[in-house]
């Protein structure tokens, strides 16, 4: 049951007006941003993450933009009580009051100074380059046979006093950072 619901898109149809603010979404961007959203509710922040019982969910997006619009889709929705809000950004040093940072691909060549500069932090790293979990990243998505899985390093979120769901480490595949 908890498998269905979490891959589940439950993404809404549009309302027949057509907007154009970003280009169309790919399947696997849609079934991403479903996860993403997914994720928080089963990710518990510690109190100071936060400015105040109402503060929203902040999930920024940190370089190269993969989505398009598969994140329309989950902004501004509310989990935990928390709106959830959506931010481009395009270096770390913007990250000031996020929550939920998917690192892009197209931020691989940085990747060691920016899991360096957020070892520690309330926020929740994710990705979809290799090795990124074991290089300290907190959840990385991963093709296998062709499905959209995901792994989990749970010491770096513990790191980060971030506490996740043992039924969403069910569903991932659990890695360790390699030592350096």
């Amino acid at each position: 049951m908890l498998i269905m619901m979490f891959i589940s898109l439950s993404i809404p149809v549009g309302s027949g007006s057509i907007v154009i603010a970003n280009p169309p979404a790919s399947p696997e961007y849609l079934i991403k941003a479903a996860y993403l959203y997914n994720f928080t509710k089963f990710v518990e922040w510690p109190p100071e993450a936060f400015e105040d019982d109402f503060s929203p969910i902040n999930l920024f997006i940190l370089g190269a933009d993969p989505f398009g619009e598969a994140l329309d889709s989950i902004k501004n929705r509310t989990v935990q009580g928390r709106r959830l809000n959506i931010k481009y950004v395009n270096h770390i040093e913007e990250v000031s009051g996020c929550h939920i940072l998917f690192i892009s691909a197209s931020e691989k060549e940085n990747l060691r100074s920016i899991l360096r500069i957020l070892k520690n932090s309330t926020i929740l790293t994710i990705s979809e380059t290799e090795n990124f979990s074991k290089r300290g990243g907190i959840i990385n998505f991963i093709q296998v046979e062709n499905k959209i899985h995901f792994e989990i390093n749970p010491d770096a979120a513990q790191q980060g006093k971030l506490k996740i769901s043992s039924q969403l480490l069910r569903l991932a595949k659990i890695v360790s950072s390699e030592s350096r």
